[in-house]
């Protein structure tokens, strides 16, 4: 409990410390979310949050898990800094996605050859129990880079991403230490002090955006958090089993994560390219029913909560393919009824005093 206490105590202080000077050289050296005619937001606000969200994790970490105990965490700490170099220069000059996709892809390898953060089983979902070494392992890569971009897409609105990045951390870190996996559970509260910080600078009217270096980051830890539940939670001899483990971990991710997938498969569909840009997320559906910034993170934050305490819920009298399905089906519902409601003009430029409105792909990966 120590740990805990020390890690998250650190993340939240140096982040909290970090992004007022962050905010004063950003507005001194002119480094801006510049507005142009692809943005709808209208005055330039500073994009380089995530660098006061890494430094506070990043020694946290360091500070708080003896690598001597936990060899793997030396792994995750050098995935972390990929990812950082990787966001920073993409808020500074914008990369290619394929320059990004490799990054995440060596982000990865990284996570899953050194960590061995490796989906072995699907636990049931569709009759699949064990699955073949190299299909886990090109499983696990899909679900390393698929969520680690999902956090980075979902950050279209003011306090958005890093809500839920809060609300997925809290609840993988709550699971860790309940079973006593306690070096898992500080990495997960070394990201949530980390968020806590940034967002009392990001809630409408934002302050500063956390920018790709914060989004990535959120996404990379949360792959590495997912991946070790389902496989901790899946054990029937643990602490705490949890033989559906797939369809709850889906849960706690189910708004970043569908929203990426539902987008991607809507662009393929349409014979586009899954990264040409659109405005097809969730929170540009509802910004197209007139809510503000403040309403779609709470809406989109209380949704992915409701969800999940339902699947944990029913955990236990449902199998793993009956949960992930109709949590797909609910989405589809929710998605679509937004969609073919949507007005005809969308509100891009409705704004008052208390709204600050962002970029709407939020320097996403796909994006730009």
């Amino acid at each position: 409990m120590d740990k805990i206490i020390l890690g998250t105590a650190i993340a939240f202080f140096i982040t909290f410390t970090a992004i007022p000077i962050i905010i004063q050289v950003a507005n001194m050296k002119k480094l801006f979310d510049v507005p142009d005619e692809r943005k709808i937001h209208i005055l330039p606000v500073p994009s380089l949050g995530g660098l006061g969200m890494f430094a506070g994790f990043i020694l946290a970490l360091l500070l708080a898990i003896p690598f001597a105990e936990a060899p793997e965490f030396q792994y995750f700490a050098a995935a972390a800094l990929v990812i950082f170099f990787l966001g920073l220069k993409d808020d500074i000059l914008i990369l290619t996605p394929l320059k990004k996709f490799i990054g995440q892809l060596a982000a990865a390898f990284l996570v899953i050859q050194k960590g061995n953060i490796v989906l072995y089983s699907m636990h049931g979902f569709m009759g699949v129990y064990v699955i073949p070494e190299m299909l886990g392992l090109a499983f696990s890569y899909l679900t390393v880079v698929v969520i680690v971009n999902s956090f980075n897409l979902i950050d279209g609105v003011d306090g958005l991403a890093a809500s839920l990045g809060l609300f997925t951390s809290l609840s993988f870190g709550t699971f860790f230490y309940l079973i006593g996996d306690i070096e898992y559970a500080v990495l997960s509260y070394c990201m949530s002090g980390s968020i806590v910080a940034f967002l009392i600078f990001n809630y409408a009217p934002a302050r500063i955006f956390m920018g790709d270096t914060g989004s990535l980051l959120i996404g990379l830890v949360n792959a590495i958090l997912v991946i070790r539940f389902i496989n901790s939670a899946a054990a029937p001899s643990g602490v705490f089993p949890i033989g559906t483990s797939p369809a709850v971990g889906f849960a706690i991710l189910i708004v970043p994560l569908f929203d990426t997938l539902r987008v991607f498969a809507i662009r393929m569909l349409r014979r586009r390219s899954p990264f040409s840009p659109d405005r097809n997320h969730i929170h540009h559906l509802l910004m197209d029913h007139g809510c503000s910034h403040a309403r779609i993170t709470y809406l989109c934050l209380g949704l992915n909560v409701t969800i999940a305490l339902i699947v944990f819920l029913l955990k236990d009298s449902w199998n793993t393919t009956g949960l992930i399905l109709t949590q797909i089906m609910v989405m589809l519902l929710i998605t679509g009824y937004l969609w073919f409601n949507r007005k005809k003009k969308p509100l891009l430029y409705k704004i008052d005093t208390k709204i600050n409105v962002i970029d709407d792909a939020a320097s996403g990966m796909i994006e730009p």
